[in-house]
């Protein structure tokens, strides 16, 4: 079993950032990426980033610009800095854990809510 529970969400004003994390217990020998999503009102579930457990980077073509993902081994803890926040970054952010061997996501967090004003 693997716990994931994320943090640092909040209201922000457009043109803003924050800093996301995902603090992961668990089982964590068996995982072998984490990525961050997020879904908005009425939207299906997004992928943003992922990154695997030797630090090897994915980003969504669409939202590479303003996202950056890493991690603290030390802290167990996976980030996600947001630059230049815009209103329709609106939504909840979730991180998610792909395990060993079947490479599937069953693992989620609750989600943390990002609101941007304009």
């Amino acid at each position: 079993q693997v716990q994931l529970v994320e943090s640092g969400g909040g209201l922000v004003q457009a043109g803003g950032s924050l800093r996301l994390s995902c603090a992961v217990s668990g089982s964590m020998l068996s995982i072998y990426r984490m990525g961050w999503y997020r879904q908005a009102p009425g939207q299906q579930r997004e992928l943003i980033a992922t990154i695997t457990d030797y630090g090897a980077t994915y980003y969504a073509d669409s939202l590479k610009d303003r996202f950056t993902i890493s991690r603290d081994n030390g802290k167990n803890t996976v980030y996600l800095q947001i630059d230049t926040l815009k209103p329709e970054d609106t939504a909840v952010y979730y991180c998610a854990a792909q395990i060993f061997p079947t490479y599937t996501y069953p693992y989620w967090g609750q989600g943390t809510q990002v609101t941007v004003s304009s």
